[in-house]
């Protein structure tokens, strides 16, 4: 089993990619065609379930963009749920030690290497028609950790270097919050810590990954270090379009 984004990651090139919130198949067919690296459907901050996922999943289906998921928590259930579906890429939340990144690859990886219940006819597997998957799927999984909080900033090399990590994720919101800047995400306390985060990351020689709804903002995390960024949303990337409708055409007075 081919895996791009896992390929992509570890030959140090840049990923820019879009976050999908808006839970419709349609819009995730539109963005799939529409030429960026990676595509995250969000099943934490947004209101997808199983069955959304699916359906938009289905919808992506041949896209030459690498599909990722977020599950909603660090879940051995959900996360073996979401493979049977077929995510093959994902963004774990709330990592916040060694032993809960241990738990992230184990539930991704089938025995031995890990904790994951088999299914012989999932959809990951083409329904049992891809003979191939029970044996390559451990080697073609994506595991990118989503480190949020100060108290796993202190530990972030070491999250990082947890085998089957491809990735750590830096979230600025909730680092901003953790930091006692609720909101804040643009304090020069928060813009020092994600940027030291990536320096420290390339250190060890871990792909460093955030997010951005606005693409100057993209730029600079790429400008910091950062190997794959997201530099928007369907949800953005509608609110700006209309944004700047309105001001085109409503706003002359």
């Amino acid at each position: 089993m081919e895996n791009q984004l896992k390929s992509a990651l570890a030959a140090g090139q840049r990923q820019c990619g879009i976050w999908m919130s808006l839970t419709s198949p349609m819009v995730a067919e539109i963005v799939s065609d529409a030429g960026f690296d990676w595509i995250l459907v969000d099943c934490e901050h947004a209101p997808n379930d199983l069955s959304s996922l699916r359906d938009q999943l289905q919808a992506m289906r041949g896209s030459a963009s690498s599909i990722l998921a977020r599950p909603p928590w660090n879940d051995m259930v959900l996360i073996k749920q979401f493979m049977d579906a077929g995510v093959q890429n994902f963004i774990i939340p709330y990592i916040q030690n060694t032993d809960e990144a241990r738990d992230a690859v184990a539930a991704t990886r089938y025995p031995p290497e890990g904790v994951r219940g088999v299914a012989g006819g999932s959809r990951a597997s083409n329904f049992g028609r891809n003979q191939a998957y029970l044996r390559e799927s451990n080697d073609a999984v994506t595991v990118i950790v989503q480190v949020e909080t100060m108290e796993a900033m202190a530990d972030l090399e070491a999250i990082a270097q947890v085998p089957g990590v491809d990735g750590v994720f830096i979230g600025p919101a909730d680092l901003s919050a953790s930091m006692g800047h609720l909101g804040d995400i643009e304090h020069a306390d928060v813009q020092k810590a994600i940027r030291e985060a990536a320096e420290r990351l390339a250190a060890v020689g871990v792909p460093s990954c955030t997010l951005a709804f606005d693409p100057a903002v993209g730029q600079r995390y790429i400008d910091y270090g950062y190997q794959m960024v997201c530099i928007g949303s369907d949800q953005s990337c509608l609110m700006g379009g209309l944004a700047k409708l309105h001001t085109t055409f409503m706003d002359k007075g």
